[in-house]
């Protein structure tokens, strides 16, 4: 697996390089060796935060975790990721395994059962600003909005992060 790393204010040693390749090496059983994984660290006040992300054959795993120092933050992090894999093993292998050399190994735990979708909402789509979609997602009480772009006329969805900012996803072609 290639690894990229990315800091924001923190310091990267050859140490700290070492224990995210020997970390990331556990994952290195469930995929080939050029799937591309992008580590992100960072220095918050109260710890330090560590985000994963992996791309393989259109498929995205990511994790993020945030805890006193990177080194708790990188541990739960994979095992995020072990365990996102595990939960998803009978789709994922419908979906890539299929395209030959996803898994390079079968160790993997009980599936999930088949998801259950247990509620269908319906509802007209307008045009909005993006600040006019927060509010709205606000006044429902929701963790994101689905509604049309005024600006752009594209469909957008606004959620809310766990650093209670917002974001926005944008279609691309």
């Amino acid at each position: 697996m290639t690894t990229k790393i990315i800091t924001k204010k923190f310091t990267l040693t050859d140490e700290v390089r070492a224990r995210i390749q020997k970390k990331l090496g556990k994952l290195d059983k469930f995929f080939p060796s050029d799937t591309e994984a992008t580590v992100t660290l960072e220095s918050l006040r109260n710890g330090e935060r560590v985000e994963i992300t992996i791309y393989r054959n259109g498929s995205i795993f990511r994790a993020e975790e945030a805890e006193k120092d990177y080194m708790c933050s990188l541990d739960k992090a994979v095992g995020v990721i072990e365990r996102q894999i595990r939960k998803n093993r009978t789709r994922l292998e419908k979906k890539i395994y299929m395209q030959k050399d996803f898994f390079t190994q079968e160790e993997f735990l009980e599936a999930e059962d088949e998801f259950v979708i247990s509620k269908v909402k319906k509802f007209n789509i307008l045009p909005m600003s993006v600040e006019e979609a927060v509010l709205q997602m606000n006044l429902l009480s929701h963790s994101f909005y689905l509604f049309r772009n005024a600006d752009t006329g594209n469909l957008n969805v606004v959620y809310k992060r766990r650093e209670n900012d917002y974001g926005i996803i944008e279609p691309t072609e």
